[in-house]
């Protein structure tokens, strides 16, 4: 292992972080906007990792499939939210659930329009910014499949009718064990990386 494979895993994994990090403060901040103060009150709309971070979902997960899988995922200690709070409960919930993946895609859109105007003299940061434009858009396609407690079974939640939005909210005890059974088998693999080189091949061109 050289010392630029090296630098990719470590641009990788502080990619994630921040990427998940901010995922959790979208969601936070729109519990807010939405009525729910309970981030609020548990300091929880930070940007201090320390405040974010999950052991298994942000560090040993993603030093698991650096070395093992092209997508490299993970989460962050989900923040505190109270939807009994919210002044319409099924529409906050559809947009805190939004907030975290479109955010993701800001992001993305961020980095890939700043990856195309860094020159080229600058290869660290613009190699950075292609990492950081790839993490966001993986993590965004990923949290919204819907499966509970991904962020698309959020959104579908919003727009199912009374009674489909119960029981598909009842697959939450499962949803982990879908999760990873998917992961293992890597069909998260084939539903993420179509899709993602998709929105990476809009937003970066030839740069990834």
């Amino acid at each position: 292992m050289n010392f630029d494979h090296i630098l990719v895993i470590v641009m990788s994994l502080v990619s994630l972080v921040f990427a998940i990090v901010l995922h959790e403060v979208a969601h936070g901040y729109a519990a807010y906007r939405m009525g729910d103060p309970t981030a609020a009150y548990s300091k929880r709309l930070t940007l201090n990792p320390l405040a974010h971070v999950d052991l298994f979902g942000s560090i040993i997960l993603p030093l698991i499939l650096v070395f093992t899988s092209p997508v490299v995922l993970g989460w962050a200690k989900p923040v505190p939210i109270n939807p009994y709070h919210f002044r319409n409960l099924k529409k906050g919930i559809m947009i805190v659930g939004a907030a975290g993946p479109l955010t993701n895609f800001a992001l993305a859109l961020l980095s890939g329009l700043l990856c195309l105007v860094v020159p080229m003299s600058f290869d660290v940061v613009k190699v950075f910014l292609v990492i950081f434009c790839v993490t966001n858009a993986n993590l965004a396609v990923f949290n919204m499949i819907p499966i509970p407690p991904l962020d698309g079974s959020r959104v579908l939640y919003g727009l199912l009718p009374r009674g489909m939005d119960d029981q598909l909210m009842g697959l939450e005890k499962y949803g982990i064990f879908i999760i990873f059974g998917l992961l293992y088998i890597g069909a998260l693999d084939r539903i993420i990386i179509p899709v993602s080189e998709f929105v990476k091949g809009l937003l970066l061109g030839g740069h990834y």
